[in-house]
């Protein structure tokens, strides 16, 4: 599978309306793997949350087409309360990098160590051997490891003068400028920008 939501792929917004976990909708706006992980919180206070239990963890994953080998209920138990472990340090990682301030890594690293994969020789009758990659560690946090890559890479890899939160003051998405111009201001146009360039235009009329 491959990321869904950025990263090799055109600019755009993915805004799921029908699968909802709490009361968040499922946003893909970050243009990074590694941000859209960390927007599945987002409001004031991070008020909508999109990561409520085990399985919306799992959705979401699904989604961004960043789960590679799937299993039953039991293997993820747990899930839940290692991604939002990972999120939160992925996200004071990402202020801390913005800021030219250090950062411990010691969470990132931790799921990062839990990498382990073999392939697996699959041969379905009637159909052809393939193989087929099959992760070796059943530690649910295993899970992350896709999501922890991209938070590394981005760190480690991509100039944070384009990484960005949006401009709009009531919004909290983060995303990574993939423009030709290197000026995107807005999380995406159908959110924010729209909305902001309505409110100027009523200012400049008022004036």
């Amino acid at each position: 599978m491959g990321y869904n939501g950025g990263v090799d792929f055109p600019r755009r917004l993915f805004l799921n309306t029908e699968t909802k976990q709490g009361d968040a909708p499922v946003l893909f706006v970050g243009d990074d793997p590694a941000l859209d992980f960390i927007n599945t919180a987002y409001g004031v206070d991070e008020g909508h949350d999109h990561f409520v239990n085990d399985a919306s963890v799992v959705d979401w994953l699904k989604q961004a087409g960043m789960l590679s080998d799937e299993h039953g209920e039991a293997a993820y138990k747990g899930l839940l309360d290692s991604a939002l472990e990972l999120r939160a340090a992925g996200r004071k990682l990402v202020e801390q990098r913005q800021a030219g301030q250090w950062a411990n890594p010691a969470v990132l690293n931790r799921i990062l160590a839990l990498g382990s994969h073999h392939l697996e020789l699959q041969w379905k009758k009637g159909g052809e051997p393939a193989l087929v990659p099959k992760q070796t560690n059943r530690d649910a946090a295993a899970v992350l490891l896709p999501v922890a890559d991209a938070l590394a890479r981005l760190l480690a890899e991509t100039d944070f003068a384009l990484v960005r939160k949006c401009e709009c003051d009531d919004c909290t998405l983060l995303f990574r400028d993939r423009t030709k111009s290197r000026r995107r201001r807005w999380c995406s146009m159908a959110l924010c920008g729209n909305r902001m360039k309505v409110a100027a235009f009523r200012a400049r009329q008022k004036g």
